[in-house]
């Protein structure tokens, strides 16, 4: 008995010690369901296995992290994960020779003829979720031209070597095959998309099997048609930068131009040619704020990024170690501090380019988060969350004060968002993410949309169309800074990350997942700053997610105190939660997939790590 008891004392003393030690890799075993990546020379990951891959070629053939970025993009929207090459890219590039962080901005445009007044004569609240007349013009083969141009260093042939490799044939996956078959009744309304995706017509699957080969060879013909634009420039004696720029005038002005517009207006779109020549990626300047001496940077607020910023503004009023991750306090506080800063978003982003202007100085200012900060009721949900008032704080009066005054934050009146299936997977709306870095010092963080399955295919490009029109809304009412205009972008979620600490890359992550994305970058910043986790731990750990804005997708719902919590969450935290109004789901994985690589310093290696659900992959060297 004498033994056993200390047998029993001893499994205890363990195992006390082994829970104290969760924070850190370097101190016990591995814990999370992947392993970390570790790399010394270079780090590629993304959504995909072969996507991967093909950034870890890229690399091996002598390129930098900006060219091994460009091969993941490009093979990945081959793989139609989770978009195609009529989507949107959005990146943040940091630069180690000026020590900048860049923003790249290749997000397409509303077409001529788009207006609220045509949505609204066909019965429609807002923009179609999908088909042609949901497309904006396609922004990501532009984007990748540009990114590479600019910031690479090989050709755009052999960056688009592995895409076109599988353009010409490669072993679908299950997730995208099976995406294929769910879609199928809606696939069969456009014929260019029926033909490529549906090649078994008439059988009970008519979509490929997993491992099935799956051929684009219309795809291939367009990405051919670019890469034969650059070699004809270079042989003519134009530079690598000149040569890729012809490729993407050949897309944007050229033949692909002329087909992209006459397949989406036979099929009922509005894109024309003269929409396609006019769009222009833009390299803009990034936002940021400081976080207890971290420079964090995001996209403007034609993203959702800038959400990120202001709610880490608003908790840095609080001491959130002390609370304890994921304690009742601590998700309280979360929660609070995210949807007030999403709230903003949802009156107050929008395209930059287009009057009014956004209050964006206002929504970063430190004394503006104090101002929201003091907002939070402790005790209890605020389930009328509106937005604040900026423009104080920029020495101005608010020109929407009476908007305001009637903006109603829900917009559905269904009680509980987490049992609704539809609300939950257009909330968590489809994405994926591409980062790279390499010993030079180069950093890219990209989240690409757009296109995804069920996707309409513009003519015989084998270019999917965006279905970004969705996120516009059609009424000042809802948001006087995102209504549906031609040749506007609309405000997305798409929101890469990059943190800087003493001038130096510390922490660059991206996700999928439409309007979650912020809310999980927050917290695996905040996993890593405050909580000391890994990077490996941090993209796995329960993070929790809010359903109290508006959603960017299908009719912009709102579920007020609807959260998302981990099945492994105590049950005296749920208790407690529901005792202070929220309405709580649950699910067993509630992170991401969250990409991202961590720079250490201390050793002069990467740390990557990649999400523990979905197909999401990395390699490093």
């Amino acid at each position: 008995m004498k033994r056993l008891t200390s047998l029993i004392t001893s499994i205890i003393l363990t195992t006390v010690s082994w829970q104290s030690l969760a924070q850190s890799f370097n101190t016990r075993p591995q814990s999370t369901q992947k392993p970390p990546l570790h790399g010394r020379h270079w780090m590629a990951i993304t959504g995909k296995p072969l996507a991967a891959t093909a950034g870890a070629m890229t690399f091996q053939k002598g390129g930098n992290a900006v060219d091994a970025a460009c091969a993941m993009l490009a093979a990945t929207c081959t793989m139609w994960d989770v978009l195609s090459w009529g989507g949107e890219t959005q990146a943040l590039i940091y630069h180690p020779k000026t020590g900048k962080v860049i923003a790249i901005n290749a997000l397409g445009v509303a077409p001529t003829g788009a207006t609220p007044e045509l949505f609204k004569s066909k019965g429609m609240q807002f923009p179609p979720e999908y088909g042609p007349l949901a497309a904006v013009t396609p922004g990501t083969p532009g984007g990748l031209c540009t990114i590479l141009a600019e910031y690479g260093t090989m050709s755009l042939k052999e960056v688009l070597a592995p895409a076109m490799q599988m353009a010409d044939g490669y072993p679908i996956e299950a997730q995208t095959a099976n995406s294929i078959e769910r879609g199928k009744e809606m696939i069969k309304q456009w014929p260019y998309s029926k033909a490529v995706f549906l090649p078994h017509l008439g059988k009970d699957r008519e979509a490929p099997a997993a491992g099935e080969i799956f051929k684009q060879a219309d795809l291939l013909q367009t990405l051919q048609k670019m890469v034969d634009a650059e070699q004809q420039a270079l042989k003519k004696g134009k530079s690598r930068k000149e040569a890729i720029y012809a490729a993407y005038d050949r897309f944007y002005k050229g033949d692909i131009a002329k087909e992209f517009a006459r397949g989406c207006q036979e099929q009922g779109g509005l894109i024309t040619e003269q929409d396609l020549a006019n769009w222009k990626v833009k390299i803009e300047e990034p936002l940021s704020t400081n976080y207890k001496g971290i420079e964090v940077y995001k996209l403007q607020q034609w993203t959702q990024g800038p959400v990120m910023l202001e709610a880490l503004n608003i908790l840095e009023n609080f001491d959130l170690k002390a609370m304890g991750y994921n304690s009742t306090r601590y998700i309280h506080t979360l929660y609070q501090a995210m949807n007030l800063a999403f709230a903003d978003r949802d009156f107050y982003y929008g395209d930059p380019a287009f009057a009014p202007e956004e209050p964006i100085k206002g929504l970063l200012s430190k004394d503006y988060a104090k101002a929201r900060a003091k907002e939070i009721n402790w005790e209890r949900n605020n389930a009328k969350a509106a937005p604040g008032d900026p423009y104080p704080f920029e020495g101005k009066v608010n020109p929407f004060a009476d908007l305001m005054k009637n903006w109603n934050q829900a917009s559905s009146t269904e009680k509980n968002a987490v049992m609704n299936e539809k609300y939950f997977a257009d909330f968590k709306m489809g994405t994926t993410s591409v980062e790279a870095a390499d010993k030079d010092g180069w950093v890219v963080s990209i989240t690409p949309s757009g296109g995804w399955v069920p996707a309409c295919i513009a003519g015989k490009t084998g270019v999917g169309m965006s279905q970004r029109m969705q996120s516009f809304v059609l009424d000042a009412k809802q948001n006087p800074f995102n209504v549906l205009e031609p040749g506007k972008r609309p405000r997305v979620t798409l929101t890469p990350g990059m943190a800087l600490k003493d001038g130096k890359p510390f922490l660059s992550f991206a996700v999928q997942g439409g309007d979650s994305q912020d809310q999980d970058l927050l917290q695996c910043f905040l996993n890593v700053v405050e909580f000391g986790m890994t990077i490996q731990e941090s993209v796995e750990a329960a993070n929790i997610v809010s359903y109290q804005m508006r959603s960017s997708f299908g009719y912009h719902d709102s579920k007020p105190g609807s959260v998302m919590l981990n099945t492994e969450t105590p049950n005296y935290i749920m208790k407690e939660l529901r005792q202070m109004g929220y309405n709580i789901g649950l699910d067993e994985r509630t992170a991401g997939p969250i990409n991202a690589i961590y720079f250490d310093w201390e050793h002069g290696t990467f740390w990557g790590g990649s999400g523990n659900h979905g197909e999401d992959y990395g390699i490093g060297w």
